[in-house]
């Protein structure tokens, strides 16, 4: 109903409303929703009506999901940590036999008169100025910044990255996103709007266009391709059914980054590029490569049919490019990060959409393990390479890489297997994330300074340095007073980052988007 939360994650089987998801993906605007959309638990139904049948419940929602992965994340420590600890390992037996030595030197200077009596207050005698130096110093000495320096700003910074639709699983994540130098960019779904339709169709042979979707949906139907999906989508429409059946696909073979290969109705089809045609033996006529040559030119992906071991149409399939998706690769120039975008596509469409988004370094008709392959290479180079994609192809490379960056709408597998999760499926977020690891990373440091300055300083004033010459000291309840002061001004320098704003570059962006 009209103001109500939706009760699970789904989908809409009747009904045309627009629901604000801007509890899961940040965007205050609302998505408008129809038959056939997917709607997310907890989000809030702004207008129309929607009946939604529901896919998961309970702790397998997707809200459940993200706070899981907030919460483990906030848990998570940081590589930079070790540091930290490594310090607060000596820390405590070094101050503590500091503030024994301290109490031991004032003490005999006492005792032997190495210093004035004037200078020891009316209200005490030489033992108990010595040991109120020695607990002074004890006192004021403040592992607690140092072990708070890191963890705050972590657990701040995965909240405000959750707000934005960003999510960062952990403090390893974080950490390396801030050193990116290089991202590695999928091309469907992730520069490309994912969303993608058939546009040509030529059949080499002769037979009926509907006989000749009704065996390639039946091979595709199975894949979780886009491509394949947009194909599916095409043969319903030819058929002019939306719930149409398809004849059962035997001996079903994804190939993945090629095709798919599938008995239909005792025909074995081969659906998929160029590549998978000559793997699998099945001659290619040269009007078929025309055919490919002249999509490719129109940033169209070809697909291949063949049908018992010959070819008998082609598929022409258009991708548009996310309207951002230039303007991104150009701030990333600016944050000097180099864009290269590898693909399982073929080497025209490639380089044709490389070309359109300004990315110059392209590798095309890439299997899983060469997109991994490549990320290894970068690494090898001295790079700290980010990933970004969305399909199960992607997943290989997305574990291999610095820091996987999966799109919220990509497969489960790759959402599994990446570092950050882009929940709004926007590019722009490649860049919220970096920026956001930045300055989160900067905090740390800052932390870092002030607690490692502020104990520098504090000890040697606490153990008396400038009591001979100034005839200042810090009592034990100052030097108290001090100490939790340290830590809490760590604390509220972390407690910043949660006035993030992202660069105003994205913001300027989104104003040009919208209008």
């Amino acid at each position: 109903m009209p103001g109500g939360k939706v009760a699970s994650d789904g989908f809409v089987i009747w009904g045309q409303s627009y629901v604000n998801e801007s509890m899961i993906t940040g965007e205050s605007r609302p998505v408008g929703k129809r038959k056939g959309d997917t709607v997310i638990g907890g989000t809030v139904n702004e207008n129309g009506v929607l009946h939604v049948q529901a896919t998961h419940v309970g702790s397998e929602s997707a809200l459940s999901q993200i706070v899981r992965l907030v919460e483990s994340a906030q848990m998570a420590k940081a590589p930079v940590q070790k540091f930290a600890d490594r310090i607060s390992k000596y820390f405590v037996p070094l101050v503590i036999i500091l503030a024994f030595f301290t109490w031991v030197a004032w003490f005999l200077a006492g005792k032997f008169s190495s210093y004035p009596k004037s200078w020891i207050p009316s209200s005490m005698d030489s033992f108990e100025l010595a040991l109120q130096f020695g607990i002074s110093v004890m006192v004021i000495a403040c592992p607690c910044a140092l072990g708070l320096a890191t963890p705050t700003a972590v657990m701040v910074g995965t909240g405000v990255g959750a707000s934005q639709g960003v999510l960062i699983k952990g403090g390893q994540a974080l950490e390396s996103a801030h050193k990116v130098d290089c991202v590695v960019f999928d091309k469907t779904g992730t520069l490309t709007t994912g969303k993608p339709v058939v546009v040509s169709t030529r059949l080499l042979k002769h037979m009926l266009l509907r006989d000749f979707y009704e065996c390639v949906a039946a091979a595709e139907v199975n894949s979780e391709h886009p491509l394949a999906k947009a194909i599916v989508q095409y043969a319903k429409m030819i058929r002019e059914e939306e719930n149409h059946v398809w004849p059962e696909a035997q001996d079903f073979i994804s190939v993945t980054g090629h095709g798919v290969k599938a008995t239909v109705r005792n025909k074995e089809i081969v659906v998929g590029n160029k590549s998978l045609m000559v793997e699998s033996g099945i001659h290619v006529p040269v009007a078929a490569l025309d055919i490919l040559a002249e999509a490719e030119e129109m940033a169209q992906t070809g697909i291949m049919v063949s049908m018992d071991g010959e070819l008998v149409g082609t598929i022409a399939i258009s991708d548009p490019l996310k309207p951002n998706a230039q303007d991104v690769i150009s701030l990333l120039r600016s944050m000097e990060v180099k864009s290269i975008m590898v693909t399982g596509d073929n080497w025209g469409t490639a380089n044709a959409i490389a070309k359109e988004v300004g990315i110059d370094t392209v590798v095309a008709e890439a299997k899983p393990e060469q997109k991994a392959q490549k990320v290894k290479e970068l690494q090898m180079s001295g790079l700290t390479v980010a990933m970004v994609g969305d399909g199960i192809n992607d997943s290989p490379a997305l574990v291999s890489a610095d820091v996987g960056m999966a799109i919220g709408t990509g497969t489960d597998i790759a959402v599994e297997a990446a570092d950050i999760v882009l929940m709004k499926s926007n590019l722009e977020d490649v860049i919220t994330a970096i920026d956001l690891s930045r300055k989160t990373f900067f905090r740390i440091h800052m932390n870092y300074i002030w607690a490692l300055g502020y104990n520098i300083m504090g000890i040697p004033i606490a153990a008396g340095v400038l009591f001979p010459s100034a005839r200042f000291r810090l009592p034990p309840w100052v030097a108290g007073a001090a100490m939790a002061a340290s830590s809490v001004s760590v604390v509220c320098c972390s407690l910043l980052l949660k006035n993030y704003k992202r660069p105003k570059k994205l913001d300027t962006l989104r104003e040009i988007l919208v209008e």
